[in-house]
């Protein structure tokens, strides 16, 4: 071993190493000069240890007062207890410090960019720490995150391998098969003019490995979808893909829930409840206007269409009568907590329902013997009390309700509901709730395209009950599929598939597509499901978010190693870039 490598790391030494001599290596957090003394704190990724140069060794006080932040650094020496009275009880290794006795600069830093220390957890831009990403990712935090993920991954492998599924990876190169997000494209050299798709989830591949008889499958997998970018979303993300046979719903669920079990008491050492409450898709919707509430609060979504027809309120009756809906939230308390000029056109409150399609918001506040708020006029005294009662109001509370299509009302209420929580603290972020949404709709109407579309993928199987009304009534069909939600977050999602060629050709074939275009995208799934295909079905745990919930955090790309931007680009490496002519023409693309 070279006479500069650690013994020991900088997180490890206690009160019961005194007297002995060791050597560490890392990063000058932190230095203190004195008349007599230099202090330095020394990190790695395990933690952070004083280390003194004493006045009494010209040398060493030489190349201590030369030091800089983030150098890097080995120092020998022997521990002692510190002073009485200086004792960090913030630090494991708060009770001792390394006397330096022989130290050498195994490399200089210029000043970073960057703060790394985390002083007041005042951050530099996000574009620059990105741009910086191998200095960013020494900070503690981030280092915590990086290992939390660690262990989560670790749980899940272990959690699995107990239960006799199989890890399995499955190509990165495949065939473009348009539905839903847009593929990432490769050209392929070999075949000028045709092209590999990168996989936006293992879906197919899972579901051919079922048919070969590898009854439960799981694979922590990259997947990439060419999607808009948010701050819960990246072009390339992992997830957790598994997939049994000869299951139902239950089975997964009962796996999942023990999963989550583990999951939470590994990394967090928090015991959660099981078995996860169900709602279903319809009763997320009307309450709560999102099939993935957050129900660490209350503020349920009341609807008063029929109350608002009778009203004397003309845009009220129109909506209604074209087949819309009126709702609205009780924000108890908050009437004295929002001036009106919030709550009018181009107020903050009515500003964020507007981007979720609301074309205007009314409000209510309730005071003691009357409401105010511009509505009072369209509803009797006797309606108004009717008002109240239904959302069970009292002074002090209140009311904002939109009127329009269901979906639209649904978006605004939903989003404004959490947006409201937030504001007014309604919830402790360190809890968690999570449930499952079930009894979701097949197929779903886009009136932009007049044709239906699958809500979740067009390879989730139908109720077996609601099979007779595919082709006659769609929008009756209920499908087998489930979301596992967790504080307002979709955090998996999965179904029971289809393993019938005939129902697949059939759910193809009502998606208008037509034989010959399913047989060219999908025939090879076709053709496996009529060589035994199994009944089976699985879930994707979006261990991206998983993670991000775990640390506490509401940016995704705080819990990636080297994240994407905002604007899908990595910054740090400036891709993507333009390449050589030559590796254009090699592909055969102009």
């Amino acid at each position: 071993m070279a006479d500069w490598q650690r013994t020991h790391t900088c997180g490890e030494l206690r009160d019961t190493h005194i007297g002995e001599t060791v050597t560490l290596n890392g990063w000058v957090n932190t230095y203190r000069g004195y008349n007599n003394q230099v202090f330095v704190d020394l990190r790695d990724r395990y933690g952070l240890t004083q280390v003194v140069f004493e006045s009494d060794a010209p040398e060493l006080s030489q190349l201590a007062n030369s030091l800089g932040r983030e150098y890097v650094l080995s120092v020998t020496g022997k521990v002692r207890a510190r002073l009485p009275g200086k004792d960090n009880p913030k630090l494991v290794t708060g009770k001792i410090e390394v006397q330096a006795e022989k130290a050498r600069v195994l490399n200089a830093c210029p000043t970073p960019p960057i703060e790394i220390t985390e002083f007041g957890n005042e951050l530099a831009n996000e574009d620059i720490r990105l741009q910086y990403r191998y200095l960013d990712l020494r900070r503690k935090t981030l280092q915590d995150t990086l290992i939390m993920r660690h262990k989560l991954c670790k749980t899940i492998r272990d959690y699995l391998d107990q239960r006799e599924f199989l890890e399995i990876e499955t190509p990165l190169l495949g065939k473009s098969t348009p539905e839903g997000a847009r593929d990432y494209l490769v050209p392929s050299r070999l075949y000028h003019g045709e092209w590999y798709a990168l996989p936006q989830s293992p879906q197919l591949y899972k579901q051919l490995l079922m048919v070969a008889g590898y009854d439960k499958y799981f694979q922590i997998a990259r997947c990439l979808r060419d999607e808009d970018t948010r701050a819960d979303r990246q072009p390339e993300f992992t997830q957790l893909d598994l997939e049994m046979s000869f299951v139902e719903m239950d089975d997964i669920f009962k796996v999942i829930e023990g999963l989550s079990v583990a999951i939470f008491e590994k990394c967090l050492g928090i015991a959660l409840p099981t078995p996860f409450q169900r709602m279903s898709y319809a009763e997320a919707m009307l309450k709560y206007g999102s099939d993935k509430p957050d129900l660490r609060f209350g503020m349920e979504i009341v609807d008063i269409s029929a109350l608002a027809a009778n009203s004397e309120a003309k845009f009220f009756q129109e909506i209604v009568a074209a087949g819309g809906v009126v709702r609205g939230l009780n924000v108890k308390g908050a009437a004295a907590k929002f001036s009106n000029s919030e709550l009018k056109p181009k107020g903050k409150i009515v500003e964020f329902a507007n981007r979720y399609g609301s074309k205007g918001l009314s409000y209510v506040k309730v005071e003691a013997d009357k409401i105010t708020g511009g509505l009072e006029k369209f509803f009797t005294p006797e309606a108004q009390k009717e008002l109240l009662t239904a959302f069970n109001a009292e002074p002090g509370d209140l009311l904002l309700i939109v009127a329009d299509k269901e979906a639209v009302v649904c978006d605004a209420l939903g989003a404004l509901r959490g947006h409201l929580a937030s504001l007014l603290k309604l919830f402790d972020p360190k809890t968690f709730n999570i449930l499952w949404i079930v009894d979701f709709p097949s197929f779903m109407r886009d009136e932009e395209e007049n044709r239906w579309v699958a809500l979740h993928h067009p390879f989730t199987s139908p109720r077996d009950e609601d099979l007779a009304h595919m082709e006659s009534d769609p929008g009756k069909v209920q499908a087998k599929a489930y979301d596992l939600v967790m504080n307002g977050y979709e955090v998996g999602g999965g179904s029971i598939r289809i393993h019938s060629p005939e129902v697949q050709s059939r759910v193809f074939s009502m998606l208008g597509m037509p034989e010959e275009d399913a047989k060219a995208r999908f025939g090879f799934l076709l053709d496996a499901l009529k060589f035994g295909a199994p009944p089976h079905g699985g879930i994707a745990f979006g261990l991206d978010r998983w993670a991000m919930m775990l640390a506490g955090t509401t940016n995704i790309r705080d819990v990636i190693a080297f994240p994407k931007n905002a604007k899908a680009r990595d910054v740090m490496t400036g891709a993507p870039a333009l390449v050589d002519k030559k590796q254009l023409s090699d592909l055969g693309i102009k």
